[in-house]
């Protein structure tokens, strides 16, 4: 199926990856390979990539350890009918992370769960990122998608300045700039008023929450991927959000 004015395909699933605080995490039992589904709660990498924190002690990461093969439904959460809103599987393979690449996971992931301080460094606890290989996009009737990970992951390309700079992006808007985030939230992405920081940023877009349960994915107009032309795109971008009128 082929984008439509009112439905790109890839754009909904990359939403859908960068919202997605919790998933049904799919995996290959140890010894029989029979299936086995629990609940996980999921943050982002910088190229979208789920990220998950989970022990050795539940049976899920004695199954990825094992195997590392899975599939993560992530859905909208959206009222009503759970079946009317979009949800995307994501088929790859949960690898667990070390170094470097660790501790980005780490504060990526508590950016968006800050309660997992309480347990992250526990001894049983790793982080684990799943490599997307494909995407199944459901989002309606006629609207059933399949996209490669190519489609869905943010090109990180020349970016090194732009992601090196996140966090202290991150702690300014948060500490600085309160009123732009909750304006972005109500005026640009129809959201209701409430405490809203961010979360994370990348060259294609922030990304905001609110509680333990309100996720938002605010698009860059255009793709960047240094720290002055982040400066300049959320100025830009709260100056049409004071313009535009209420929701």
């Amino acid at each position: 199926m082929q984008p439509t004015a009112d439905f790109d395909a890839a754009k909904l699933a990359r939403s859908l990856l960068r919202r997605s605080r919790q998933g049904a995490l799919a995996t290959l039992m140890t010894g029989s390979g029979a299936p086995y589904c629990s609940l996980v709660n999921v943050a982002s990498h910088w190229d979208g990539s789920p990220i998950m924190l989970i022990s050795r002690l539940a049976l899920h990461t004695k199954n990825v350890i094992g195997d590392p093969r899975v599939s993560l439904m992530l859905d909208e959460r959206a009222d009503g009918d759970p079946l009317e809103g979009a949800r995307i599987m994501v088929a790859g393979t949960a690898d667990k992370a070390c170094g470097e690449l660790e501790a980005t996971l780490r504060r990526r992931y508590l950016n968006c769960h800050p309660s997992a301080e309480l347990f992250v460094d526990f001894e049983d606890f790793s982080f684990f990122r799943i490599r997307p290989s494909a995407v199944h996009l459901v989002a309606g009737f006629g609207r059933i998608v399949d996209l490669a990970a190519e489609q869905i992951l943010t090109d990180l390309d020349g970016a090194d300045a732009l992601l090196g700079a996140e966090q202290s992006a991150v702690d300014h808007m948060n500490a600085d700039h309160r009123d732009a985030l909750n304006l972005y939230a109500t005026r640009l992405l129809g959201a209701e008023a409430a405490d809203w920081r961010c979360t994370g940023c990348d060259p294609d877009g922030l990304d905001l929450s609110a509680d333990k349960r309100r996720a938002l994915r605010l698009d860059f107009p255009r793709r960047i991927v240094a720290p002055a032309e982040l400066r300049r795109v959320l100025k830009d971008l709260a100056d049409s959000a004071r313009n535009a009128a209420p929701n």
